[in-house]
């Protein structure tokens, strides 16, 4: 939808992340008001966890958006340097993503393109949920599809939104699952040969567990990972907060020697122990056609 740059806040002197909308999108009214919910959604959200919009305007037809600029790494870049983390690791950087998306979730809106890129981990300073730019007001759900498009990042798009064209906190739930499956292996949970391959495999295809790819990781996270990516959106946790409150009671029954593991097992040293290459720039989040449901 847009490009961020780093610019700087003349009025107040400081560094700031600038989000331009694409020229060809903002001549079209619908793409702009879906600009401008961001900057309303994400102003209303303040907490130390969640990236704040500081302003929003337009300027000869640019419509813009300045957001704290944090200085750090994405998660995604974290996974591709490192490959799988320990559980330690991996939990430190999931808790707080999902303390921000609990504040959210309590608001009344959902982020609905949650994925490791839109987490940041900052050099001084807490892990924080970045973009809300798909998020909405809900009051129980809101829709996802319209006229037949799906809204999101397909690799972290749940069934419901997939099948149904529906989301609420719980599409947010299943995403961090997957995000959490992503940092204990180092890899994603769905892969596929195109967008509708991937959405096909989250409706009716089988998500592996982490341990099917990183030796000796305890049962517990299998099952953190499986309550929160459960086909069934009523199987899994309500909320990030419950969800969260469902990781910290995991976390406290590890043991030290568990949480510090460093990742074993063929696929896990190839992903952490591979010569350093140059990673292909990550997808935009993208609008797919909705597959047919199957009769």
């Amino acid at each position: 939808m847009a490009t961020v740059l780093l610019a700087t806040d003349t009025r107040l002197d400081r560094e700031v992340a600038l989000k331009v909308m694409r020229p060809d999108l903002a001549a079209d009214e619908t793409f702009v008001a879906r600009f401008r919910r961001e900057a309303r959604s994400a102003a209303r959200l303040s907490h130390p966890n969640v990236v704040p919009v500081l302003d929003q305007g337009e300027d000869r037809g640019r419509v813009w958006l300045a957001m704290e600029y944090v200085e750090g790494r994405t998660a995604r870049a974290v996974i591709d340097a490192e490959g799988a983390l320990t559980p330690r690791a991996a939990l430190d950087i999931l808790e707080p993503v999902l303390t921000g998306l609990a504040v959210a979730h309590e608001a009344g809106y959902i982020h609905r393109d949650v994925k490791p890129e839109n987490v940041l981990i900052a050099d001084r300073g807490p892990v924080r949920v970045a973009d809300f730019g798909l998020a909405r007001a809900v009051t129980s759900q809101t829709t996802t599809a319209e006229d037949g498009v799906l809204f999101g990042t397909v690799a972290y798009l749940s069934p419901e939104q997939v099948e149904r064209g529906i989301a609420d906190a719980r599409s947010d739930v299943y995403a961090a699952g997957l995000i959490l499956f992503e940092l204990l292996t180092g890899q994603r949970a769905v892969e596929g040969e195109s967008p509708i391959h991937v959405a096909f495999q989250h409706v009716h295809g089988s998500l592996p567990v982490p341990s099917e790819v990183v030796e000796d990781l305890p049962t517990e996270l299998d099952d953190l990972v499986a309550l929160a990516t459960h086909r069934d959106p009523d199987e899994r946790p309500l909320d990030a907060g419950a969800y969260l409150a469902e990781l910290q009671r995991v976390r406290a029954d590890l043991t030290t020697a568990q949480l510090d593991r460093r990742p074993t097992g063929a696929r896990a040293r190839a992903a952490t122990g591979a010569e350093t290459v140059a990673h292909p720039r990550p997808r935009p989040t993208t609008a797919i056609t909705r597959p047919a449901a199957v009769a």
